[in-house]
């Protein structure tokens, strides 16, 4: 299968890259905890979770469209699905739509699964669908509500926590299990507070960002973005990810200043995406856990 991803990109004159796995500064994301890695007992370095701000560097010095395959890091990320380290596809293209960054990670999927067809739908129309609500129009306190209506259960403090975490919630639970099923499902436009590293733009008079993901089985796969190039908006992203943290009992993470000075410089118009590997080994398998794909696991390792 690595044979196959690199025919994959060699036909469609990708470029591959091998940028550091450890670095001085982290990325920075609420939710994502990094694994630390200590240089002569005294300067605290880290694993990267993608090799994504490296190689957005890559590309503000034009070197074209590149993709890399590389194990990436997260901290206490351990279970069925999750290895603290795993394996990891990313790619970034130039000149190139949003839906058509779509279709060729489509296309990608399909090596490991088969020529499955894929539907697309909105972050919001999904909600509809499955949960049969418009979150756009409701508070924290009638989601809550509706959880409790649906006897989701939910960890002590979610009530303080922000809409996300309970939008995050009703999804994980209520709706990607049923995503995928039949054919590859595409979730695209999500919240703008969900952005991340993407652009953003408006749909149904809401502010979404142009964000996808996919899911096969009910199983995420890919994450892609049409990749945010304005320095100053992903400063403040950084920023309010650190508070973020923060406010969630975590410690904050040093902003990567060659990422923003990269920014700077000046990013190419792009899409990107990262799509696991070993999930999509396991799917091709038909296995239900990833250390049955994988040499060793965590806790073999």
């Amino acid at each position: 299968m690595f044979a196959k991803v690199r025919q994959f990109f060699l036909e469609r004159r990708i470029l591959e890259v091998d940028c550091p796995i450890i670095s001085a500064k982290a990325s920075v994301d609420a939710h994502i905890d990094l694994i630390p890695a200590t240089y002569a007992s005294k300067e605290t370095r880290y694993m990267h979770s993608s090799p994504e701000y490296g190689m957005k560097r890559l590309l503000s010095e034009g070197i074209g469209d590149i993709y890399q395959l590389s194990h990436v890091f997260r901290d206490g990320e351990f279970g069925q699905k999750h290895n603290p380290e795993f394996m990891m596809a990313e790619w970034y293209r130039q000149g190139i739509s949003f839906e058509m960054m779509i279709q060729e990670t489509c296309d990608f999927v399909r090596l490991f699964v088969g020529d499955l067809p894929h539907e697309v739908l909105s972050y919001r129309e999904v909600f509809r669908r499955y949960a049969g609500i418009d979150y756009f129009s409701l508070t924290e306190k009638e989601l809550l509500c509706f959880l409790k209506e649906k006897s989701v259960p939910f960890y002590p403090g979610i009530e303080e926590e922000e809409k996300d975490a309970l939008l995050n919630l009703i999804l994980g639970t209520l709706i990607e299990p049923h995503l995928g099923q039949d054919s590859l499902f595409v979730l695209a436009h999500y919240p703008a507070s969900q952005a991340a590293l993407a652009r953003t733009c408006v749909k149904e008079q809401e502010q979404v960002a142009e964000r996808f993901e996919i899911y096969y089985r009910g199983i995420e796969l890919a994450n892609g973005y049409h990749e945010l190039t304005d320095v100053e908006e992903q400063e403040k992203r950084f920023i309010s990810a650190n508070a973020q943290r923060q406010k969630l009992g975590k410690t904050s993470l040093p902003i990567d200043d060659n990422f923003l000075k990269a920014l700077r410089q000046g990013l190419p118009d792009a899409c990107g995406v990262a799509v696991g590997f070993d999930r999509l080994m396991m799917l091709r398998h038909h296995k239900k856990h990833l250390k049955d794909v994988i040499p060793f696991d965590w806790s073999e390792a």
